[in-house]
């Protein structure tokens, strides 16, 4: 399976700050945001990562990211010139999908629960169709929302629905067989001039091929698409890590642990930001799993 994280668009909701930086790089709970979704893919053990975002962050996002190596990844990149609808991030990213399956993920989602990797690994091992995660939200008439039967069938997905049928939002985590490319280059334009990504999943739900995961209770999904949502999501990062003593979406311990990259690799990263609190972390984790 390949991975895609999609960090394009303006940010034009947090506006005046990502007039000159990328939203996904701005900070949540003391690291740049794109590592959240990126460790996601790394614990479905998804080494090849296209990093998806406008021609003017490409190069911030290469110069924070490098080519991965040093994470024990391949890292490469490609530009979207204007915001396209996040379908669109499959046919920028086609050539690097090439035969395989591929996972997407928002730049801007930040998920977090118990046991995650365990899930990753299994919904990601041999994909058909689609799978998406569905979390339970208060306010369901905001979200594109998924209705699935009894064994995770999902039936139907509706658009900001006025009388939802249930409340399980779709999450920006999307794992697709290599279909959906081809599903994606067929699509028409919405009226705003976007590839929707319900209309490749609508295309699953009517061949009886897409899946809900339920990410329940106990499971965090955030959007720090504004400035009261990146907030949130510091002020909730911050405070379980302070409570746990560990870091969240920490990649170079991701990357240790999934086996990407021996202690001794890990421990140079964190020698390398060694005076940063994160360093130390690093670090530390390194020396833990060497004894």
């Amino acid at each position: 399976m390949k991975g895609i994280v999609l960090a394009g668009g303006t940010g034009a909701r947090l506006y005046p700050i990502t007039r000159v930086v990328s939203k996904q790089l701005l900070p949540v709970g003391g690291k740049p945001m794109i590592y959240y979704p990126l460790s996601i893919l790394m614990l479905a053990d998804i080494r090849d990562v296209l990093v998806i975002t406008t021609p003017h962050d490409l190069p911030r996002f290469r110069t924070l990211l490098g080519d991965g190596s040093q994470l024990g990844m391949e890292i490469t990149y490609a530009e979207q010139f204007h915001p396209g609808g996040i379908a669109e991030a499959l046919l920028i990213g086609a050539d690097h999908i090439g035969t395989d399956s591929v996972a997407l993920v928002l730049g801007d989602n930040i998920f977090h629960g118990p046991r995650f990797s365990d899930v990753l690994a299994r919904e990601s091992r041999d994909v058909r169709g689609c799978v998406l995660f569905g979390y339970p939200v208060h306010d369901p008439h905001r979200y594109g929302v998924g209705e699935a039967d009894a064994a995770g069938r999902l039936v139907s997905i509706e658009e900001k629905p006025a009388s939802p049928r249930s409340n399980r939002a779709i999450t920006g985590l999307y794992f697709y067989d290599n279909r959906a490319v081809n599903i994606a280059k067929n699509i028409t334009p919405s009226a705003r001039g976007e590839l929707e990504i319900t209309d490749v999943n609508r295309y699953f739900v009517a061949q009886g091929e897409a899946r809900l995961v339920d990410l329940g209770r106990g499971f965090a999904w955030l959007d720090t698409g504004t400035p009261e949502s990146l907030l949130q999501a510091s002020q909730y990062v911050g405070m379980l890590e302070e409570r746990q003593g560990c870091r969240i979406a920490c990649i170079e311990e991701v990357a240790l642990r999934m086996g990407f990259i021996d202690a001794a690799a890990c421990h140079r990263l964190g020698e390398d930001i060694g005076g940063s609190s994160y360093g130390q972390y690093v670090m530390s984790i390194a020396e833990e799993l060497t004894v």
